[in-house]
């Protein structure tokens, strides 16, 4: 991580965070100290062009974090809470936003950032893509997302509160 960090011009951090895409992992580094998160990504795929419904690869940093003091379950839409829990939900077959958001920004540009050289957009903060809660933690283990990582309830309030603004992320196979 620190050398793809200084490839790209950027001082190594005391936080970081690596998603693996194929063993559906998330871990959460500072210092020594690593704790492991299960996730869901993309059921379509790793990759970073708009409206593919695919995890983006690459280099990132949270760029904002939503929902802080939020209830545990809160359903956000457009990045605002709703007023309704997960279980309260009137379609709860919808794959929610619950809890807490981390969105992401990519840092490579022409591969996570910005348009690719076909003109593409592979912007993962237009994207929308996020770190986020989800109301269907029997499938977590397992890709159930649209382009987001999902985590439970829990484990989204607690990374929420380890990983500050700015926490590089690195999302591989």
């Amino acid at each position: 991580m620190t050398e793809r960090l200084s490839g790209l011009g950027l001082p190594a951090a005391e936080h970081c965070i690596v998603v693996s895409i194929d063993q559906q992992k998330l871990w959460f580094f500072k210092g020594e100290e690593c704790e492991t998160y299960v996730v869901s990504t993309a059921r379509a795929g790793r990759g970073c062009v708009q409206d593919s419904l695919r995890t983006p690869d690459g280099l990132h940093r949270i760029a904002a974090k939503i929902g802080d003091g939020a209830a545990p379950g809160m359903v956000f839409k457009a990045r605002q809470p709703t007023g309704k829990l997960s279980g309260e939900w009137p379609t709860p077959e919808d794959n929610l936003i619950t809890s807490r958001i981390l969105w992401l920004e990519g840092l490579e540009p022409g591969h996570n950032q910005g348009t690719d050289a076909e003109g593409r957009v592979v912007d993962t903060y237009r994207r929308y893509v996020y770190i986020h809660g989800t109301n269907q933690t029997d499938k977590l283990g397992r890709p159930n997302s649209h382009g987001c990582v999902l985590l439970s309830d829990p484990d989204v309030i607690r990374l929420f509160g380890l990983a500050p603004a700015g926490t590089p992320v690195l999302i591989r196979d």
